[in-house]
């Protein structure tokens, strides 16, 4: 009989140790260390996020729980207050690094976005994870409110999280936006945060299309007034300049002004793009897609642990979050190799209650629910007249 590791093993060697060392060796992570390795620190870290473990108790207790499965996972127990130092001083940007190899690996499985075009489509944004302020003071946010931020990028191809990026909660969208670069052609989607018309000219000289929702104080004059799809959601079709001293002088260039009604709920939508060629309805579809970021991060907050945290110092948050980011880059990963037809949060929800069963990983996610096997039982045949 083959005697197969957990699911989690399994799960775990998907990660090059090679690489995995080279990141700790590049980041100088266990310098001067005793006791718990990197290694060590990341078991526990996914286990933290994989089994919803709330605090470092629950993770240690966890762990220690399931000791005989720890020598396979190449792991060891250790203290509650050697995994609290370890977060508090070991280097975060080894995760960061670890993420970085992961995403390499899930490039090749992810697949075309759903529209014609070839163009690439990316959606960024942000999230704002709350904090208690008297705890986290360093994470300055308001009077009485700590918090920080995740920013992201998306890729529509196959919505695959791209790039990320964590800073406290003063810091806005779009000045993290200004410093990111795009090949040319790239189609950007984004919300209204990121409105900035000395951003949207830097863009269109990169060759960077862009797709948002306008304000609705812009002041424009209409250039020209396009012909309307025979869709009934499109109202207006308009090639606009902006007439505002400052954003004519930031944003020079023609752009085009589309309102647009949600089906499902009436609403009218104004969007602005400097894409001067597709349809007013493929742009109308852009800019629907951008809800699949926030669908990313909704499933981070519901499903992994980025809204409390086992550590107070910036340190152990960055590693929390790294980790809970490498945590779904692992669960798409698996979830793009399955051949059953997985939701994001069924796999979360049933990964966690089978982390430690002794089955085939890519057996299990092929057929998760088998059917029980049906027995024959021949009765024995009884003689009633004697």
């Amino acid at each position: 009989m083959i005697k197969l590791h957990s699911i989690f093993c399994q799960m775990l060697s998907l990660f090059s140790r090679y690489e995995f060392k080279k990141a700790v060796q590049e980041h100088s992570g266990e310098r001067h260390a005793r006791g718990i390795s990197c290694w060590d620190q990341f078991v526990a870290m996914l286990f933290c996020h994989l089994a919803k473990a709330k605090s470092l108790r629950e993770i240690i207790g966890g762990m220690a729980s399931q000791e005989s499965f720890l020598y396979h996972l190449g792991a060891k127990l250790m203290k509650r207050s050697s995994l609290a130092y370890a977060n508090a001083h070991r280097p975060w940007q080894i995760y960061q690094t670890v993420f970085y190899q992961l995403l390499s690996r899930c490039r090749p499985v992810q697949k075309g976005h759903k529209f014609r075009f070839k163009n690439k489509l990316l959606s960024i944004d942000a999230t704002v994870i709350d904090l208690c302020a008297s705890i986290f003071d360093w994470a300055k946010f308001r009077q009485t409110k700590g918090a920080v931020k995740l920013h992201l990028t998306l890729d529509h191809d196959g919505y695959l999280p791209s790039y990320a990026y964590i800073t406290t909660g003063k810091v806005h969208e779009v000045n993290v936006a200004r410093e990111l670069q795009w090949p040319s052609g790239t189609i950007l989607t984004f919300d209204r945060a990121f409105v900035d018309f000395a951003w949207f000219g830097s863009l269109i000289r990169q060759g960077v299309w862009f797709v948002t929702r306008a304000k609705s104080n812009i002041a424009y004059r209409v250039i020209e007034i396009l012909i309307p799809p025979s869709n009934p959601n499109i109202i207006k079709d308009e090639i606009i300049e902006l007439t505002g001293y400052y954003s004519y002088q930031d944003c020079p260039y023609p752009l085009r002004r589309i309102e647009a009604i949600d089906p499902k709920t009436g609403e009218i939508a104004v969007l602005l793009t400097s894409h001067l060629h597709f349809s007013a309805s493929t742009i109308s579809a852009i800019y629907k897609d951008r809800w699949q970021i926030e669908i990313v991060f909704r499933n981070l907050k519901q499903h992994l642990r980025i809204k409390t945290f086992v550590g107070t110092s910036a340190n152990a948050l960055h590693i929390q979050i790294w980790t809970a980011l490498i945590a779904y880059l692992l669960l798409w990963y698996l979830k793009k190799k399955s051949k059953y037809c997985w939701s994001m949060s069924n796999l979360f929800a049933l990964v966690r209650m089978n982390l430690f069963s002794r089955k085939s990983l890519w057996a299990w996610l092929d057929d998760p629910f088998p059917k029980p096997m049906e027995y024959h039982v021949q009765l024995p045949l009884f003689d009633f007249k004697t």
